[in-house]
């Protein structure tokens, strides 16, 4: 009976799904981070369950072939990269396979029409917007950087290998800045002090830069140091604040307030320019972002004359794409904030055949549907990690669409809509994985559904 404190030796057999290596001894499945296929390693038991444990790595005893050296030295204590230790390769290849199993294993699919995943050219400084935690040390030293796996402890650094170049000289700036002039990083257990994080967001094809201080207050002293310090940082084009004085782990609070420059920078996504704000929701990493809307935009394969839905649509990113192929697009969001911003963003590329609504997509389309029947050639969704609900795809069921692309974050969940969806009249036609983090264990995916009826 394996019990906790038991050191066992294992082979990493498989991936789990949040990238942890999963090893067998007699038969007894543990689950060991920082560890990749191939592994020998020996561990020790940290929790036992009835039919699998957690372990924890002490030696490598053999490295698989597929284990690289990760460049950062803090990779694997940070939450940001859990399979940077694995060869990219070897990540795209378990990434597929993550999505092809839970089609598989949840959604009940056999022989998957499954295209070939889609990886980055450069896996690297790829981030487009990082959150800096700012806090002190046991000895009282100023720490910024990224929190450690599943904690709130901060892990100092002034790199990341997989932000943008610039995050470099805006935390060493802001380290001194705090320092010089006694700023209070903010104590999440005692609620007090006032700088809480530093979010910085970068256009990665126009390079305009924004520092957004979230603070626990209404201001922060020293304005003027502050803006002549960030200006020097080529690209900066907007500093501003975000007051978030709740008690909460939330990062943003609801209100931004202008320090220097404009509220928001610009960027593209192919040909097509967004305003992105602070609270914006903007994809992070813009060229597999690029990719991703490319072939969501083939598999809906729009004529000209199509009435298009995009649900959960944020701040109109893929609207915009699919509006200059089809007749008109209606998209839906629930933030209201991410309206303004889809609004403004079809205003400034010109785009007139898309109209926006706020709401719930669960509860906008149901009520359009009954109370203005309205029809819909191709509907997309991109739901967040928990899918769609139900009363959702009751009603794309109802109006049935000759085309659902289904753009999605969790496999999982995808899984479980895709049974529902293709038990209720559609046939499963493309599956997709895109890689938008590299050396994590999160995909993407798009997904092409055909109504049986529609052929």
């Amino acid at each position: 009976m394996i019990k906790k404190n038991d050191q066992l030796v294992v082979t990493i057999e498989d991936i789990g799904a949040d990238g942890e290596g999963i090893g067998k001894y007699e038969g007894y499945a543990l689950f060991i981070k920082n560890t990749a296929i191939g592994d020998k390693v020996l561990v020790k038991v940290m929790k036992a369950g009835k039919n699998y444990g957690y372990a924890k790595l002490v030696e490598i005893i053999e490295p698989s072939p597929y284990r690289v050296k990760p460049r950062s030295d803090k990779a694997e204590k940070c939450g940001g990269c859990q399979i940077m230790h694995i060869d990219y390769a070897k990540q795209l290849e378990y990434k597929e396979n993550k999505v092809r199993n839970c089609l598989t294993r949840i959604g009940g699919f056999e022989n998957i029409p499954m295209e070939p995943i889609c990886g980055m050219e450069e896996p690297y400084y790829y981030r487009n917007k990082s959150q800096f935690p700012v806090g002190r040390n046991k000895e009282g030293k100023v720490i910024i950087g990224f929190y450690a796996e599943r904690t709130h402890s901060i892990i100092d650094t002034d790199h990341c290998y997989i932000g943008a170049g610039v995050n470099g000289p805006i935390i060493r700036f802001m380290r001194t800045f705090i320092e010089e002039y006694n700023i209070e990083p903010y104590n999440e257990k005692e609620h007090m002090g006032l700088l809480r994080h530093i979010l910085v967001r970068v256009g990665y094809t126009t390079g305009e830069v924004m520092v957004c201080l979230v603070i626990n207050g209404r201001d922060i002293p020293h304005k003027k140091e502050l803006v002549e310090g960030l200006c020097k940082i080529p690209g900066m084009k907007s500093i501003c604040l975000n007051i978030n004085t709740s008690k909460t782990n939330v990062i943003l609070g609801d209100e931004v307030v202008r320090v220097w420059g404009e509220p928001y920078i610009t960027d593209y996504i192919g040909q097509i320019k967004y305003r992105i704000s602070p609270l914006s929701f903007f994809q992070v990493n813009p060229v597999q972002t690029h990719r991703l809307y490319r072939i969501a935009l083939d598999y809906a394969d729009l004529k000209g004359d199509e009435v298009v839905w995009d649900l959960y649509c944020g701040i109109g990113t893929i609207s915009l794409f699919l509006a200059r192929k089809a007749k008109q697009v209606y998209g839906v969001e629930i933030i209201p904030q991410a309206i303004e911003d889809a609004r403004t963003n079809a205003a400034i590329n010109g785009i007139n055949n898309v109209e926006f609504f706020v709401g719930a997509a669960e509860e906008i389309l149901p009520k359009k549907h009954k109370e203005e029947n309205i029809k819909a050639d191709v509907i997309v969704v991109d739901p967040p990690r928990k899918g769609c609900d139900q009363k959702l795809l009751d009603t794309i069921i109802s109006i049935s669409p000759v085309k659902v692309v289904y753009v999605s974050c969790d496999p999982a969940t995808l899984a479980r809509d895709l049974k529902y969806l293709c038990a209720n009249g559609y046939e499963l036609k493309k599956v997709r994985p895109v890689d938008l983090f590299g050396h994590s264990a999160h995909v993407e995916t798009v997904v092409l559904l055909s109504h049986r009826n529609c052929r």
